[in-house]
C-alpha cells in the first residue's frame, strides 16, 4: 500500500476544499473545489476518465465535456494530453474535482491552439475524475501490460509453487481467438500456455479479472507457434490480448528448510491460530505410499484422530504439518522419509511401508463429517467418558463429556431424526459433565452445564436437582429452592429430591442465623457509635458567630 501525499508535499498535496497549492516547481496551481474518496490516485500508464471545461485565464470558454455530454477518456503520462493534464490528474482522487491553472509550458505554449487559444496563454482547467482502470507494467520492461478489469479479494498473490485455477481467452491483434478455456489448473513455477500467464497470476488476487497485452518476449517470440488442436496458431512476433481470470488457487510451501515436507492446502482453515507443542488436536486422515496405496485411515470410521503435539505419537512430519494448520485446514503433505519411517521398513495398519519411502497424507478437521458420523463419533465420546468417570478419573471424563457435544454442536443441517438424537447426546453428555463439575469444585461451569440442558428440556428434574447444589456452593439459595421445589413439582415421590430439599433447609437456617449475628453486630455497633457521638456533642459548646 502506499502512502498517502504528505502535507508538505509539493508533487502531490493535500488540499481541502477551496484551497490552492502549487504542484511541482513549474507554475501548475490546483485549486480543490470538491474531495475525492479514499487514498489512492491514478498511475502513468491507466485509463481515467473525466469531464472538464477549459476557459482562458479572462473567463473565455474554448471547450467543454459537459456540453457534448459525454466524459474524455485518455492514458494518463503517456502524452496524450498536455502536461499539465498528465501532473495534475495523478495528483486527483476519484470523485475529486478541481480547478488547474496551468502556464504556457505545461499547456499549448508559444504556437497556442487557434482560433481558440492564443500562444502563451495561461489556460484554466475545470476537471472531475469519474474513475480510472489501472493499467501496469508488471514486468517494468514493456512486456506485459496488466488492465484491472474487476478487482479482487483480499491481498495475497500466487507463489511460483502454488497450484492456480484460471479462466482465459487469447486473442491476436486483430480480434482473432487463439485459445479458450473456462477453467484450467497449473502450477504457477511451471506456467502454462506463453510465460505471460505465470507473470500475470503472481500479481493477482482471487476472483481478479484482467485483460493483458503481451508483447512477443512474453508469448511465442519470433518463431510464433503453429496451431495445435483446436487451437490457433500465432504468428511470428505477435502481440497478444489475454483476458484472464483467478479463479483459485491452492497454497503450497515447504514446511523446513530443507524442503523435505511439502504441503498443499485443499481447503483454508479458521481464524489465525495454530497448534503449539503439548496442544491435544484431532484430524482425520489418510497415508498413502507413492503408488497410492493407503498405508493408514484414522479418524474416519472411529470418530476424529487425536494425538498430542511434540509427544512423538506420530511421525515427525505429520507433527510439524499440524502445527502449520488452522482449525478447520484441509491440506495434502508429501513427506520425505527423513521425516517419516527412515530407512527401515514399518508396519503400519493398513499395510507395510517400505524402507526410503515417501508418504502423501490428506489431513482435515471432524467438521467435515455428515450428520451420522457426527452423532456417532459424539456417542462414543460419551461412552468414553462413563467409562472414565465410572473409573474415578473425573477430569479427563469431563473432556470426553465436552468433546462429545463438540461434534453435535452445530446441528441445523440435521433431519429431523438426527437433530432428536443429538438432543439427547447433548442432554446426557451435559448433565454428565455437570456431575464431573460438582466433584470437581468448579460449581459455575456445573450451573451453566445444567442450565443448557433446562434450555433444551425445561422439566429435566435430574438438570434441576444438580443445578441447586451448585446454586448452595455459589450461595445462590434462593435459587437453589425455585429449583428444588420446581424438580419436586414434577417428581413428587423423589426422596433424594426430598433429602436434597431438606439439606437446603438446614443450609439456609445456617446462614440466617449467621446473617442475624452479623447484623446484630453491626446494629451494636452502629448505637454504640450514636451513643458516643450524643454524648461528645453534649459535651462540645455552641459557637456563636458574632458576625451574625
Amino acid at each position: 500500500m502506499e502512502e498517502t501525499a504528505k502535507k508538505d508535499d509539493p508533487i502531490n498535496p493535500i488540499l481541502k476544499a477551496g484551497e490552492e497549492k502549487d504542484i511541482g516547481n513549474d507554475g501548475l496551481k490546483k485549486k480543490l473545489v470538491k474531495e475525492g474518496e479514499g487514498w489512492e490516485t491514478p498511475k502513468n500508464g491507466d485509463d481515467v476518465e473525466v469531464h472538464y471545461t477549459g476557459a482562458l485565464i479572462d473567463g473565455t470558454k474554448f471547450d467543454s465535456s459537459l456540453d457534448r455530454g459525454t466524459p474524455f477518456k485518455f492514458k494518463l503520462g503517456l502524452g496524450q494530453v498536455i502536461k499539465g493534464w498528465d501532473e495534475g490528474i495523478k495528483t486527483m482522487k476519484k470523485g475529486e474535482n478541481a480547478i488547474f491553472t496551468i502556464p504556457p509550458e505545461l499547456a499549448y505554449g508559444e504556437s497556442g491552439s487557434p482560433p481558440t487559444i492564443p500562444p502563451n496563454a495561461t489556460v484554466q482547467f475545470d476537471v472531475e475524475l469519474i474513475s480510472w482502470t489501472s493499467v501496469k507494467d508488471i514486468c517494468q520492461d514493456g512486456g506485459i501490460f496488466k488492465k484491472i478489469l474487476v478487482e479482487g479479494e483480499k491481498w495475497q498473490n500466487p507463489k511460483d509453487l502454488d497450484e492456480v485455477l484460471v479462466k482465459y481467452e487469447v486473442c491476436l491483434e486483430d480480434g482473432t481467438l487463439v485459445s479458450k478455456s473456462h477453467g484450467v489448473e497449473f502450477t504457477v513455477g511451471d506456467g502454462y500456455f506463453c510465460p505471460a500467464f505465470a507473470e500475470a497470476v503472481k500479481t493477482m488476487k482471487k476472483g481478479e479479472q484482467v485483460l493483458l497485452t503481451v508483447k512477443p518476449q512474453y508469448a511465442f517470440g519470433e518463431d510464433g507457434r503453429s496451431a495445435v488442436d483446436s487451437e490457433g496458431a500465432v504468428p511470428p512476433n505477435a502481440t497478444l490480448h489475454i483476458a484472464l481470470e483467478l479463479v483459485s488457487w491452492k497454497s503450497v510451501a515447504h514446511i523446513t528448510k530443507d524442503k523435505k515436507i511439502l504441503k498443499k492446502i485443499l481447503k483454508e482453515g479458521e481464524g489465525y491460530d495454530r497448534p503449539f507443542n503439548g496442544t491435544m488436536v484431532q484430524v482425520k486422515l489418510i497415508g498413502k505410499l507413492e503408488d497410492g496405496m493407503i498405508f493408514v485411515k484414522k479418524g474416519h470410521d472411529e470418530g476424529s484422530f487425536e494425538f498430542k503435539v511434540d509427544e512423538g505419537q506420530v511421525i515427525d512430519g505429520l507433527e510439524k504439518t499440524v502445527k502449520t494448520m488452522k482449525k478447520g485446514e484441509h491440506a495434502l503433505t508429501t513427506i520425505q522419509p527423513e521425516y517419516a519411517f527412515g530407512s527401515s521398513e514399518s508396519q503400519q495398519e493398513l499395510a507395510v511401508v517400505p524402507a526410503n519411502s515417501t508418504v502423501y497424507y490428506e489431513e482435515k478437521e471432524s467438521w467435515e463429517m455428515n450428520a451420522p458420523e457426527k452423532i456417532e463419533a459424539s456417542g462414543k465420546k460419551k461412552e468414553e467418558g462413563n467409562v472414565l468417570f465410572r473409573a474415578g478419573n473425573i477430569e479427563r471424563a469431563s473432556k470426553r463429556y465436552e468433546k462429545a457435544v463438540r461434534y453435535i454442536e452445530h446441528d441445523y443441517s440435521f433431519n429431523h431424526e438426527e437433530q432428536q438424537q443429538s438432543k439427547l447426546l447433548k442432554v446426557t453428555c451435559n448433565l454428565n459433565n455437570a456431575a464431573c463439575q460438582l466433584k470437581l469444585k468448579d460449581y459455575k461451569q456445573a450451573e451453566e452445564l445444567c442450565t443448557k440442558v433446562l434450555e433444551l428440556e425445561s422439566r429435566n428434574v435430574k438438570a434441576l436437582y444438580r443445578r441447586a447444589p451448585a446454586y448452595i456452593q455459589l450461595v445462590d439459595l434462593d435459587l437453589a429452592e425455585a429449583d428444588i421445589k420446581k424438580a419436586l413439582e414434577i417428581d413428587p415421590g423423589n426422596r433424594e429430591l426430598k433429602m436434597g430439599y431438606q439439606v437446603l433447609k438446614e443450609k439456609m437456617r445456617e446462614y440466617n442465623k449467621k446473617d442475624a449475628q452479623f447484623y446484630g453486630n453491626i446494629f451494636a455497633k452502629m448505637n454504640l457509635q450514636q451513643a458516643n457521638a450524643a454524648k461528645q456533642e453534649q459535651r462540645t459548646p455552641m459557637i456563636i458567630d458574632s458576625k451574625a
